[in-house]
């Protein structure tokens, strides 16, 4: 029976996602052709055997336009010939190409496939894919949500309201993943899965000095007297300081089965396991991580305390903490080189982003399965297990 490995994975360094942000001047397609020249270069393998490219993206305008994954393909000077696409499931767009490259894999498809994903939020900004004035859910969603959808961040006030988590809590936990990322740096541990640009080696968002103190004197980020009225339920405790911040990055992982890995001298790092994808309150639209989790983990016929690493998206602390609570997850066990609060999350590069350091992770601290799990935009979430081999 075929199965599909990781052997080779690989991120640039994030950086902010802002004008004078690090990676500001280095066009999106250009992050994205570094990860995959360093990914061929890292695994030497020849690209010329590559069988497709799944890049995710989520604002696909301008610079992102034009299925960005094949300019990028060329870019790296892969062949020709070597396909790509690029796929849209918002913040977890990546983990969707990781998904999809695997399933093509396991079918006997693919053989060879690299997932992979982009963001440059300082060129592209967030939204950028809709102009003013326009509806991009059409008026059957209005029907059927008359009172109207909300923005991501009242998403993320409405999960500490219904959670009781209060605003030292989520403060907390922002900084314990600033610690985490920083002590990880300081450590080495970043050094296999980082390919260095132009002079850029670490991330630029991490905050080791951060403390509650500090984040304390945040004011609210998203108050809106319209949703105050609408939802007296939220107290208005989500901060730039415990969500995660706008950034530029790319990410990519090469999939194999492991046939085609002895064959061609690779070494695998992790088997992708299981895979889960979930619908959830559009509302409420950063909670799919709950099902999606307990779905996957039912795929896997695992239980919770057989996963040894977590990776689960630090969109917002509330996020992370609601999920924590319906799962009874150990907190110790997640996200433990820090998440995206503290790394960064460019978009469409988070998915992979999160599992190279997943993989890297694994590999340092010998855990046999881990778990990866992102919300996304609409009430979405992906969800997969890794194994160890």
């Amino acid at each position: 029976m075929r199965d599909a490995v990781i052997v080779e994975a690989v991120r640039t360094p994030i950086g902010k996602g802002k004008p004078n942000g690090a990676l500001a001047h280095v066009h999106p397609v250009e992050l994205l052709a570094h990860t995959l020249s360093t990914l061929v270069e890292r695994s030497g393998i020849d690209p010329a055997l590559i069988d497709d490219v799944i890049g995710g993206t989520v604002d696909q305008v301008g610079e992102q336009a034009m299925n960005a994954t094949r300019y990028a393909v060329l870019s790296a000077g892969f062949p020709e010939s070597v396909p790509a696409t690029t796929v849209d499931r918002q913040c977890g767009s990546s983990q969707q190409a990781v998904h999809f490259a695997a399933q093509g894999v396991l079918s006997g498809a693919y053989d060879l496939v690299v997932a992979c994903g982009v963001e440059s939020m300082s060129r592209v900004p967030m939204w950028s894919n809709v102009p003013a004035g326009t509806d991009p859910f059409g008026p059957g969603v209005a029907e059927r949500y008359p009172e109207g959808l909300v923005p991501q961040g009242i998403s993320a006030e409405l999960i500490a309201a219904k959670w009781s988590i209060g605003r030292e809590q989520m403060d907390a936990f922002a900084v314990s993943s600033h610690r985490k990322a920083a002590a990880a740096w300081e450590s080495g541990l970043f050094d296999a899965e980082v390919a260095p640009l132009e002079g850029v080696a670490r991330d630029e968002c991490v905050r080791p000095g951060s403390t509650t103190e500090i984040l304390a004197g945040l004011k609210p980020a998203y108050h809106d007297p319209v949703f105050a009225e609408r939802f007296p339920q939220i107290e208005w405790n989500v901060t730039a300081g415990n969500a995660s911040p706008v950034n530029d990055g790319a990410s990519a992982v090469l999939i194999t089965s492991s046939e085609t890995a002895a064959r061609l001298g690779l070494r695998p790092l992790a088997r992708l396991h299981s895979f889960a994808v979930t619908g959830s309150d559009p509302l409420l639209m950063l909670t799919g991580v709950i099902p999606a989790t307990e779905k996957v983990l039912r795929k896997a016929s695992l239980t919770l305390d057989d996963i040894d690493l977590f990776e689960v998206n630090e969109a917002f602390s509330s996020v992370v903490l609601a999920w924590r609570q319906e799962t009874g997850a150990d907190l110790a066990r997640v996200n433990v080189h820090g998440g995206a609060i503290a790394l960064g999350h460019p978009l469409g590069a988070s998915g992979t982003r999160l599992t190279t350091t997943l993989v890297h992770a694994m590999r340092e601290r010998n855990a046999r399965y881990a778990l990866q799990t992102m919300c996304e935009a609409g009430g979405l979430a992906n969800a997969m297990v890794l194994e160890r081999v």
